[in-house]
């Protein structure tokens, strides 16, 4: 297919606009990214450079409301950049459990949160299309900001409490339709490397209400990339847990709920590191 002269036209008006763009986020990061590994970042900024353009052009193309592309082609292509960014940030994502992945549509995957690579371990990972539920001053971020458009994702006001519940509303009802969904049941980044926070239970709320499957996804050592001020070679798992499927949670409370998958992680997140510590295999 060939390129028109008005996408010729954006695309080079994007390679000028994010030099300026991709400078200036290096210099001065965004106040989340304040702590984050700005050295891996720059690292997988310089690598990609010639691409990101490119790549920008394409992200913000799919994730225009006009696009036509199905969620599985937006999907794959994310995941391609993803993929390639992660290797040339020189970290390696390994993947467990990709069998307990649902292959039907209409799941919610329930991940610890260690920081800002969380996602991007998730989706190297997941074949299957994914959306993801992100706090209001996340999603305004540049880069971000087109990433949450192209996934068709939504942002949640965690102080706005009707707006919340709003949010919840519409994921149950996406979920209904056949989307898959990411949430951070944390509600924020564990500061403590692989210990987990309590999951708040309003966050289950959709997936009781849409009578879905509820994976839990254990992440470890997720926080290293971007948290460790190197560039030395880092490698992320990903958990994926069995499916909690309606029938074993039905008649429950989102607290108990809250507290049967926050266990799971954890239990799986110890073993692991038991295992590793002993030179055992995972």
């Amino acid at each position: 297919m060939g390129v028109s002269k008005n996408e010729t036209r954006a695309f080079l008006l994007a390679l000028s606009a994010n030099r300026k763009s991709l400078y200036f986020i290096l210099r001065h990061p965004h106040p989340l990214f304040k702590g984050e590994n700005m050295k891996r970042i720059a690292l997988m900024v310089f690598k990609c450079f010639p691409k990101v353009p490119y790549w920008f052009y394409r992200v913000c193309r799919y994730g225009s409301r006009e696009d036509t592309h199905t969620e599985q082609e937006r999907y794959c292509y994310l995941r391609m950049i993803i993929k390639k960014v992660n290797k040339s940030g020189r970290v390696t994502v390994d993947g467990y459990g990709i069998r307990h992945i649902p292959q039907e549509k209409g799941f919610i995957l329930f991940p610890n949160h260690q920081g800002m690579f969380d996602m991007l371990a998730i989706i190297d990972t997941c074949d299957q299309p994914l959306s993801v539920v992100v706090k209001k001053e996340a999603a305004n971020i540049i880069l971000v900001k087109q990433v949450i458009a192209l996934l068709r994702g939504l942002s949640i006001d965690r102080q706005d409490i009707r707006e919340s519940m709003k949010v919840i509303g519409q994921m149950t009802e996406e979920v209904k339709e056949g989307r898959n969904y990411v949430i951070f049941a944390e509600g924020t980044r564990s500061k403590d490397e692989n210990q987990i926070l309590p999951f708040k239970a309003g966050t289950f709320k959709s997936a009781v209400n849409a009578k879905c499957p509820i994976v839990p996804v254990a992440l470890i050592d997720s926080f290293r990339p971007f948290d460790i001020s190197s560039i030395k070679k880092e490698t992320v798992q990903v958990h994926y847990l069995k499916p909690i499927y309606p029938e074993e949670y039905a008649g429950k409370k989102t607290t108990e709920i809250a507290e049967i998958v926050h266990d799971r992680i954890q239990e799986e997140i110890n073993r692991i590191l038991r295992n590793s510590s002993d030179g055992g295999k995972i």
